[in-house]
Formats: C-alpha cells, structure tokens, sequence
C-alpha cells in the first residue's frame, strides 16, 4: 500500500478481499493492476447527439495514460441530456434534472468502489457542472477533461451554427426564407462532434473549470475534432497520478477566489447566464457563500472583452486559434479584474499556467481594455416586485428601458405557438411560467422562442421573462431564472394578461405596475398548480429542488 492506493486498498487488498478480486479478474484485471491506483473514468458518452459523441475515443486516451503512468483505470459512464436536441419538447425537463443524476451517479460509483481518484469526461451543457459537482462533492484526487466545441459548419462561405438553425426556422415562419433554404441550413449547422461552437453553456462552463483549476489549462481549449485532443486526453490521464502524488482535491481550487475568478471571465465574454446557475451550485456543494448580488457587482466592474457569439462575431475555434482561454485570463489579471495566485490541478497557480500562452498576433477576438466592447460585463441581475429573489439576463449593450403589457403563458408550449402564429408584436412583454426548478419542473431553457422571434425581426423588440431558462443564445431582453418561481407562489405567478410591466436594465429593474396592496389579493386567491408528475425521477426532483438563485441543486 502507498499513499496512491491506500483508498482502494478497502476494495481489493487482503485475503478476505479475494471475491472483489476473482470478480475484477473475470473482466481483464491481474494482481499487478490491482496493486496499483485505481483511478474512475467517469465517461458522459453518449451517441444521442454530437457533444459528447467522441468521449469513448478520448477515454481510451486517458486510460492509456493513467496506464503508462502507474495507475489502473476503471471506465464507467453516466447520462447525458442534448439541451440542443429536446430544446422545445417535454424532454428538455430532464436537462438540469440530468446534471443532478450525473453528480449523484458519479459519486455513487466513487464511494462504492473505494476508487483513490477520477477522471471525469464531459462535453455538453449539464455533463460539464454534473461532473465538476460530483468531484467537489468526493473531494478525491481528480479533474475533469472538457471534450471541445464543434467546429462551425459552413454556408456560403460563411460559419454558421445550431442558433442559425432556430433563427432560420423562426424565418421560414415568418415566410421569409423557403424550406430548402431552411434545410441548406439544418444540413451543415452541425459538421461533426463537439459542443456547440459559440459562447453559450457549453463552452463558457468548460472555460468556467480551467479557470477553477479542475481541468487543466488549455486542454479543455482544444477542439473535439483537434488531432491534438488525443494527445491532451492521454496527458490528462498521466497527469492524475501526479495528482495523487500531490493530493490536489477540489476543496483546495474550488475556493470562493476561484470561482470570482470564472464569473469575471463570464462577463467578460458575455457568457451564459447558466454560468449563474452551476457557480452557485458549486459554491453550494463547497460549503461557500455565494450569492447573486457577489455576481452581479463581479459583472458591473468587469468589461466584456470577448467578442463572442451569440452577442459578438467569433466562436469558441476562433478563441483557440487566438490562443485560447489562458491569453483571456492574462488579460484579465493584467487588468486587476481576476487573481492569479489560485490554484490549479497541474500544480502551479492560474496566472502560472497562462504565463506561457501564445497570442496570435493580430486576433481581435479578446480586445485590449481600452477598446471594450461595454463597461460592464454581459450578466446582469435585475431585481423588483417581480423577481425579490433576482432574475438574471445576459446583454452585450444597455437596451432602452420596456414598458409593455404582459402576454401571459403558462407553459413554453403555449407560447411557442403565440410566437409561431404571430400573435406577439413589439412591445409586448412575454411571460412564460410554471417552467422553474419545481413548476416545470427543470427549467426548460427556451431557446426555440427567442431564436424564433429573431428570425420575425422581433428580437429586440419584445421582452421575455421567465422562471425557466433563456441563457446560451439570449440575445435581447430575454430574462430568465425569475425567482422566485410561479409553482412556488412567486409574483410571477399573480400576473394578469395586459398587467404593466418594466424591464430597466440600467437601473437593474424588473417589475409589474402593481400595489403591494393589488398583489397581496392576488396571491390570497392563487392556488399552487396539480404537479406534473407524481412519481418517478421528475416528481422527485420537484420535491427535492432549490431555487434558481440558490442554484436549484438538490443534493447540497
């Protein structure tokens, strides 16, 4: 036994441990690889979709590394949910709900199997924080290896994606394009594997770990199709038996530094709103004091740099090529907007493992400060008689103060048809409800609506406000997490159709024309909603969930 292995020892050392070991040898394992570090593979693969299509490949990489190293891996897989797949279907629920099951399951197989360390393998929207939520919660030797963006598909010379996919289809309704130029788009929006290409979920939460420090520097940059994402799976995998030797857990990086640190590059790239959401589940699972307002002054004092899609021009290949993540950070901490003396999984301190990065000369993708695209980071908590709790929305400008009257829904299906058929015009004030943590349950982000409006020219002319989600490619007043939620009783829930209502970002303001005294008598007569579901896994999620703005965990 060494300080490597002294976990697994429970598992497989000693006589009276030889049935685990006749067991483990059925499938592969001698004596000589139970002797060692026994490290999880935890693999979020998963053929339902391009994201995390191509991890079984960059498991056999890891493993290859932990091998060479002196370690024995144990691969084991969890669930994945596509956000881009079940987007505007009942299946989107089970999306937040899956990053929950993945932190339970990871840790599930962890504990029982005495594992000494783990290699989490994630790719798409929930898998990134389910795997990172799952290691702090273990606070074993670990890390976690983000899988890379898609590259963009091409159209007449031009790079396209999944949002172009929505936007041309809200077109086609409006009857501005044909279908065939709607299928010219849905044919090439998606090449190949990898995570959606701008800086929407997937790719500002994979920026989010590297600069936690839980995946290593520049290996979650590399795109999935990259020939050199190889090579980095397989220096993953060595480098956690190195890990093991130092014993770097998630408690030493998952620190309330670090994770101002994420939020300010967050806002510095217009990032997804969802980034709100998983940072305060870690700090719930850390055990740290972590708040929307923390967020909120983090995003006021910091500028957006990042020219990033959905609100900018570039995607998450075209900051790689640039010189990925690490020459973001650089300039954030030569600007004094992040530290860079947290630590990180490799070992030495973040601003350490950006001293090296190379910036390609010339790249505009991450400006210099005096050329900013806005003063102010691009996620803003709004605040009012409407959302008490906070309600976040994600602008690379300052949009003019709405007034307008509520169109109200209670479910995304409900709206969704109002916006098809064109029943929404400028100026209205879209609210679509009972779609929170609890009400949906699982905050079905809606990305079918606001792409749709979009493409009818409505984008920003409507507001939208929901106790769902509008995150990774909220463009306009597309406000979401509204807590606290209708199913809960919250002021959303006491909205009338044409009720009066403000969206002023400058002045961080959401709120309905309404007393304190018209509301009290409306929430005498509201009544909670029949659940949707009485049982199984969605049924227990709405009993067990949080709020928004407290990270709508369950297992914390």
């Amino acid at each position: 036994m060494t300080s490597s292995n002294q976990r697994s020892r429970a598992l497989v050392g000693g006589v009276e441990r030889a049935g685990a070991r006749a067991m483990l040898k059925a499938v592969g394992y001698d004596d000589d690889a139970l002797a060692k570090p026994l490290i999880g593979v935890a693999n979020t693969w998963t053929e339902i979709g391009p994201c995390n299509f191509h991890l079984r490949k960059l498991a056999a990489d890891v493993k290859r590394g932990i091998r060479a190293a002196g370690g024995t891996p144990f691969e084991f897989n969890t669930v994945s949910i596509s956000d881009g797949i079940t987007m505007g279907t009942e299946g989107m629920k089970g999306s937040l709900i899956s990053r929950e099951v993945i932190a339970d399951s990871i840790e599930l197989v962890a504990k029982s199997n005495m594992l000494d360390g783990v290699v989490a393998l994630s790719a798409c929207d929930k898998t990134i924080p389910g795997t990172i939520m799952a290691l702090i919660r273990l606070d074993l030797p670990s890390l976690m290896l983000y899988g890379g963006t898609i590259y963009p598909g091409k159209l007449n010379g031009r790079d396209i994606d999944l949002v172009n996919v929505f936007e041309a289809l809200g077109q086609f309704q409006a009857g501005q394009i044909s279908y065939e130029e709607l299928m010219a788009v849905e044919n090439v929006a998606c090449p190949g594997p990898g995570a959606c290409g701008g800086q929407f979920t997937a790719n500002t939460m994979a920026m989010i770990s590297e600069i936690l420090g839980i995946c290593p520097m520049g290996m979650g940059d590399v795109p999935a199709e990259d020939p050199e994402k190889e090579t980095v799976a397989y220096q993953a995998g060595e480098l956690m038996l190195d890990i093991l030797q130092r014993d770097i857990r998630p408690s030493q990086l998952v620190t309330r530094q670090s994770l101002e640190n994420s939020l300010a590059a967050a806002a510095a790239t217009a990032g997804s709103t969802n980034s709100i959401l998983h940072c305060l589940a870690f700090a719930r699972e850390a055990g740290i004091d972590f708040s929307l307002d923390d967020i909120e002054d983090i995003s006021r004092r910091t500028p957006i740099i990042g020219d990033m899609r959905p609100t900018g021009k570039y995607v998450a290949l075209d900051l790689f090529k640039a010189g990925g993540v690490p020459i973001l950070i650089n300039r954030l901490i030569d600007g004094g907007y992040m530290t860079g003396d947290t630590p990180t999984v490799s070992g030495v301190t973040l601003a350490e493992a950006c001293a090296d990065a190379t910036e390609t000369p010339g790249q505009d993708v991450v400006r210099d400060f005096d050329a900013a695209i806005k003063d102010s980071g691009g996620l803003v908590v709004l605040k009012g008689n409407l959302a008490p709790a906070g309600a976040v929305v994600k602008l690379k400008d300052t949009p003019a103060p709405l007034t307008g009257p509520a169109r109200v829904f209670d479910t995304e299906e409900e709206a969704f048809e109002a916006v098809s058929n064109r029943r929404i015009v400028a100026g209205d004030v879209v609210i679509i409800r009972y779609e929170g943590p609890v009400g949906g349950p699982g905050m079905r982000e809606m990305l079918q609506i606001t792409a749709a409006l979009y493409g009818q020219g409505l984008g920003g002319e409507v507001g939208l406000i929901t106790d769902g989600r509008f995150s990774g490619g909220t463009r306009g007043l597309m406000i979401g997490h509204c807590a606290p939620e209708a199913a809960v009783g919250g002021p959303i829930a006491l909205l009338e159709e044409g009720d009066s209502i403000t969206i002023d970002v400058a002045r961080r303001l959401i709120q309905v024309d309404l007393s304190e005294e018209e509301l009290a008598a409306r929430r005498s007569r509201w009544q909670a909603p029949t659940p949707n579901y009485h049982k199984g896994v969605m049924a227990k999620y709405a009993r067990l969930v949080s709020q928004a703005d407290d990270g709508a965990v369950t297992g914390a």
